[in-house]
Order: structure tokens, then sequence, then C-alpha cells
């Protein structure tokens, strides 16, 4: 077991030693229109491409996941993105009973906010959404957008702010025991996304385009033993500044909250709402 164990964190390290070369694009296979390149600075970038004819594009991560620490720089689509959505996010499949780890962003009409979608399928439970408005344009530089995943709790952070802490009950479902694979998509999702789907995408917009850098991941893989020591995802919890900044993001930008939803939930809210 120990050879093993020493073995998966080799891997794991070389998975990092990619991410910081900027060879990182190599750990992905793709679908629909995706085109690499450098920006200004040089680094590499992966671009997803949207137009009437192309269709969704993404890249799929080659390894399983079994918690971790996941993050990515995004640019997403200037000026009027409305209909579109462009996400990073796990997913153990599509299937009814799956677990999803999600960080969503829905397009907007110009000048409008961007709306972060966070979400947290457990067993094909969902409707755990908190939605938040950006308080930057996304679409002028980029932006680190990270999730961390542990046996405790997922957090969700926007650059060096986090915004959202999921925390897990014992007698509540929790992803933990399926594999996920980490996905980055865009894609038409004008029923939906903006506005509750009342403003469809302008395809005479087009082409949309999201760019993605720097990914970066510490985190254990599928099928191997998982080193729970010293890496700081796998014991992370929130300190009181870092609540600190839940509760201003909260406050200040949120859109929706599904735990105030009595509307969706009309037999009552999830047991979790009146825990956190």
């Amino acid at each position: 077991m120990a050879r093993r164990s020493v073995a998966v964190l080799a891997t794991a390290f070389a998975l990092l030693q990619v991410a910081s070369a900027g060879s990182w694009l190599r750990e992905f296979t793709t679908d629909g229109t995706v085109r690499t390149g450098n920006d200004a600075s040089g680094q590499r970038v992966m671009m997803l491409n949207l137009d009437r004819s192309s269709g969704p594009a993404g890249f799929n991560s080659k390894e399983q996941f079994l918690y971790g620490e996941f993050s990515i720089e995004m640019k997403l689509i200037p000026g009027n993105s409305a209909g579109t959505v462009s996400c990073f996010y796990l997913s153990s499949g599509t299937d009814d009973w799956r677990d999803e780890i999600d960080m969503e962003f829905m397009g907007n009409s110009s000048g409008q906010p961007v709306v972060l979608n966070t979400n947290v399928w457990a067993n094909g439970d969902g409707k755990k959404e908190h939605q938040f408005d950006l308080w930057f344009d996304p679409s002028a530089d980029y932006h680190t957008y990270t999730i961390i995943w542990n046996p405790t709790n997922i957090l969700f952070k926007v650059d060096n702010v986090f915004i959202r802490s999921f925390k897990r009950y014992a007698d509540l479902a929790y992803p933990s025991s399926k594999p996920m694979t980490l996905h980055a998509t865009l894609w038409d999702g004008s029923y939906w996304a903006t506005e509750k789907g009342k403003v469809p995408i302008d395809w005479n917009s087009a082409p949309f385009v999201v760019s993605y850098r720097s990914f970066y991941a510490n985190a254990c893989f599928a099928g191997g033993a998982c080193h729970a020591g010293r890496d700081g995802w796998m014991s992370r919890r929130l300190d009181a500044a870092e609540w600190g900044t839940v509760r201003w993001a909260e406050r200040n930008y949120m859109r929706y909250n599904y735990c105030t939803d009595a509307w969706r939930f009309p037999n009552g809210l999830p047991a979790e709402c009146s825990r956190n």
C-alpha cells in the first residue's frame, strides 16, 4: 500500500508539473470547435467556440478524480453573451444518479452582470444552487475560478475570494464515492440561462469565444490510494475571515439561494438549509 501511495503521489505531482509548464492541454480530450494558442504573455490558452452551426464545445480530463483542488483561469465572452453558458465542473456522468459540482457562467445582455451559478449534485439530487452577480467584468481579463472538494465540504472561490461552502452531513447525500471527470464547456442555454430563458442567443453576435488558461489540479486519482496527510485541500475548511468573504458575497451579490425558495420546495426546504 505504501508503494502504491508513493506512485499515486508521483503521478499527482507530475500533473502539477505539467500544469505549471503550460502543457496542461495534453491532459484533456476535446469536443466541438476548440482551438489552442498563446495569449499576449505567451501562456498556452484553450479557446472554446460556439456558433449556430458548430454546436457545443468543451474539453474533458483524461483522468477521473475522487477529491481534490481544481482551478483554472477563464476569460468570458465580451459584449452580448445572453443565452450562452460557460462551465467549469466535475461530473460522474449523465445518469439519473450522478454526482456533480458546478461553476456555470450564465451569459448576459450587454451591460448586465454575468451570473455565476454554483450547484452540487449527489446521487442525482441537485437543485442546490447559489447564484451570484460577478462584481467585475469577466470578459475584460482572466480570473481564477476554484473548486475544492474534500470529505468535509465543497468550497467555491473566485480569484482569492471564497463565496460558498457546501457542508457534508452524515445523514444527507454528498459526493463521496463516485469518481468524477473534470469538464469545461460552452453551449446554448437559451431555454434557461439568461433571465430564466427570456433572452435567447443572438446568433448575429457569434462566434462566441471563451478562453481558458493556467489549469491547476492537486487531486486524488480514481482507483488509487489517496494521500490525506499534508495536502492542504484534503482537510480544508473556511476560517473566520473566509466565512466573512462568503457573507460579503451573499449580502452584496447573491441573486438566488435555493434555501429561500419555498415555491420550489412546497413540501419543505432541503434538510441542510436549517443547519448551515
